[in-house]
Parts: structure tokens; C-alpha cells; sequence
């Protein structure tokens, strides 16, 4: 199964559907580790689900990084600029966080997913713009 690319035609790997299963994933874990604090919280779940989401994740830019004529100057362009504003916003979230005491394992595993989501949408905005662009 693979995308069409809206420009020219040719096929590219299911980057979208992959990266909204790994999305799906990491806020997953994301949730069910804030519903469960400030109390003691098993972190098998969130861990399992934040090691998915990244396999996910480099499976799909792997998989990108293949396609031949793909547009990565408009991807890069486009990204770039996602990417500093998803970087505020995890760093936001993850001050939220500190301020409310959390630490050790908790902490570490919610920064984790944090840097993933932090790439993850850019990187699907960086995609849905340069599949259309001219390579």
C-alpha cells in the first residue's frame, strides 16, 4: 500500500496513515501515564507504546528518505519551521511537568514522548507540503 504523490504521480510509502498509528501511540502513553499521577504508576504501558511510536517513526523517514525525486528542500523548508514551534510547545509541556514535581521515571518516559511528538507533526507537515511540491 502506498500514497500517491499529488504532483508528478509517483508512489510514496504510507507515510500518513504509519505516522498518525504512531502518533496515536505516543499520546497514548502520554495519557495514560498523566492519568495516573501523582500516584505510583507502572511504567511497562507508557514504555512499550513510546518504543512502538519510535520504531514507527524511523521506519517511516526511513522508508521516505528512499523515495527517489522526493521534494526535500520544500519538506525541509516547511519542517523546519514546524518543528521550532513544536519544540516551544513540548518545552512548554515539559516545564508544566518539572513545576509540578515530577521526577525519575515518570519524567523521563513523558520527555521521551515528548521529543517524539515533537517531531512527529512536523515531520507530517514537512510531508503533506512536499508531496505536492515539484522535487
Amino acid at each position: 500500500m502506498s500514497e500517491h504523490d499529488g504532483a508528478g504521480g509517483a508512489r510514496l510509502p504510507p507515510v500518513t496513515p504509519v505516522a498518525m498509528l504512531s502518533l496515536a501511540l505516543i499520546v497514548a502513553g502520554g495519557i495514560y501515564l498523566s492519568a495516573h499521577l501523582p500516584q505510583h504508576v507502572s511504567l511497562t504501558p507508557a514504555i512499550v507504546l513510546l518504543a512502538a511510536s519510535a520504531l514507527l517513526l524511523a521506519a517511516y523517514l526511513a522508508s521516505l528518505a528512499r523515495v527517489p525525486g522526493f521534494a526535500w528542500r520544500r519538506f525541509f523548508e516547511v519542517a523546519r519551521w514546524a518543528l521550532i514551534a513544536y519544540v516551544l510547545i513540548a518545552g512548554m509541556i515539559e516545564y508544566a511537568f518539572v513545576r509540578n514535581s515530577l521526577s525519575g521515571g515518570p519524567l523521563i518516559v513523558l520527555t521521551l514522548s515528548l521529543v517524539v511528538f515533537a517531531v512527529h507533526v512536523p515531520v507530517l507537515i514537512g510531508f503533506t507540503v512536499a508531496r505536492y511540491a515539484d522535487a
